[in-house]
């Protein structure tokens, strides 16, 4: 490999610092708020009747919204790969911005779903679209901790929109309209701080004149060098050569992934009330699972970098299994109790977020934002999969010990499916 080759992209990231990685970060900390910003207010709009909501239709607005998120996440690929990185972040945060802060002024409940479900597209589509941004920005062809990182931002978002939750529930409308605004203040710095990804800037020179992909040229769109630079883009691109068995893999393992951790974040306090546990200490649980989750991160992250993405994932889910089966077993002690559940929120949320950065790592960028956005979007079917079975444990009384079986289980299967992927398509 050249030693100069790489300097040109080296010189453009320079120039902009550490502005696209903050970004990116913040863009899906917004992601995060603004999507648990409906399972927080739903208990007040059911308690105060507004705007007519019952059961019913608080279901129906939930279901939706997890399918507006992943019709996103499956369009926004062939976006991201056509016209960039750069702009579809931009429309994604306009987009979801201005949606919930329409929520927040809906008249009525099927405007309220309406918007919801749009903003739900948009929300779908940022994370897909920074994460292929983050991994070409790094430059480093190591995308675990670039991945895993920007992913924390998720988490953080989540947890800002909690603790906004205890102090404004009652006023719902204001939480709605906090996180459009947020978005909006946003947009004018990613137009001035986030220039186009330079991976992707160059694979689109490449294709418009492909006898001039060069050694030079697929050492600037993958710093790994495992690719060509005249591979195929869109859907095509992740069925081609060994390719295909990866996207298999990685689409089972995915929609485990979200499984467990939809799953979980869902129903959580409730199994372990059923357990005999105090409520107050099960929303505790869930809680500290989060934590867990955020550490996890930053864990695998470096892991992966220092010693293999896929080898790091599929411990992951192993891990996952095991401490998930764990929680079936009755704890009398609260401090037992909560490190396990610390310990098993480190492996299940992070596993995940691991698959997402082999797909990064192992695609070309002419199809990367394809990838992501697929994989994304296949795994948000395990995020309506997961709550529903789940639930359907919980009426019919049995879903302590079997529902940390289930998660047990789902966690094999997600490493069954990493185990036929291949680690590099060279």
């Amino acid at each position: 490999m050249s030693s100069t080759a790489p300097a040109p992209a080296a010189t453009a990231a320079d120039s902009v610092g550490r502005w696209p990685a903050v970004l990116c970060w913040l863009a899906v900390a917004l992601e995060g708020f603004d999507l648990v910003v409906l399972g927080a207010v739903i208990p007040e709009l059911l308690a105060t009747q507004a705007l007519g909501f019952t059961p019913e239709a608080a279901t129906l607005v939930a279901t939706l919204s997890l399918v507006g998120v992943g019709s996103g996440a499956v369009a926004v690929g062939p976006v991201v790969d056509r016209i960039g990185r750069r702009w579809t972040i931009i429309a994604c945060v306009i987009g979801f911005s201005l949606f919930t802060l329409f929520v927040a002024f809906a008249p009525n409940v099927a405007l309220f779903t309406l918007f919801r479900f749009i903003a739900g597209i948009f929300l779908g589509a940022v994370m897909p679209s920074c994460l292929a941004y983050i991994s070409e920005y790094s430059k480093s062809g190591k995308t675990g901790k670039a991945t895993t990182l920007t992913m924390t931002g998720y988490h953080a978002g989540a947890v800002g929109i909690s603790l906004l939750a205890v102090a404004y529930s009652h006023n719902w409308h204001l939480l709605f309209a906090a996180g459009g605004l947020a978005g909006l203040l946003m947009v004018p710095l990613l137009w001035w701080k986030l220039p186009e990804s330079e991976a992707f800037r160059i694979a689109q020179e490449a294709k418009r004149n492909p006898a001039a992909a060069s050694a030079t040229v697929t050492e600037a769109i993958d710093p790994a060098g495992h690719v060509d630079a005249r591979a195929k883009s869109g859907m095509a691109g992740l069925f081609e050569g060994r390719l295909a068995l990866v996207t298999i893999g990685v689409w089972a393992s995915s929609f485990m992934g979200l499984l467990l951790v939809y799953g979980l974040n869902t129903w959580l306090p409730k199994i372990m009330a059923d357990a005999g546990y105090e409520v107050s200490d099960s929303l505790v649980m869930l809680f500290v699972m989060n934590i867990g989750a955020v550490v996890g991160l930053v864990l695998a992250g470096w892991l992966a970098d220092q010693h293999g993405t896929k080898r790091i994932v599929l411990m992951w889910f192993v891990l996952a299994a095991v401490f998930l089966a764990a929680l079936s077993i009755p704890m009398t002690s609260q401090i037992l109790l909560n490190l396990a559940v610390f310990i098993t929120g480190v492996f299940v949320f992070s596993a995940q977020v691991l698959v997402y950065a082999f797909v990064s790592a192992i695609y070309p960028a002419q199809a990367r934002g394809t990838a992501l956005g697929m994989a994304s979007g296949i795994g948000r079917l395990g995020a309506i999969v997961g709550p529903f079975i789940t639930g359907a444990l919980v009426t019919a009384g049995i879903a302590y010990p079997w529902g940390f079986y289930l998660f047990s289980a789902v966690a094999v299967l997600g490493f069954a499916a990493m185990v036929i992927v291949p680690k590099s398509v060279k």
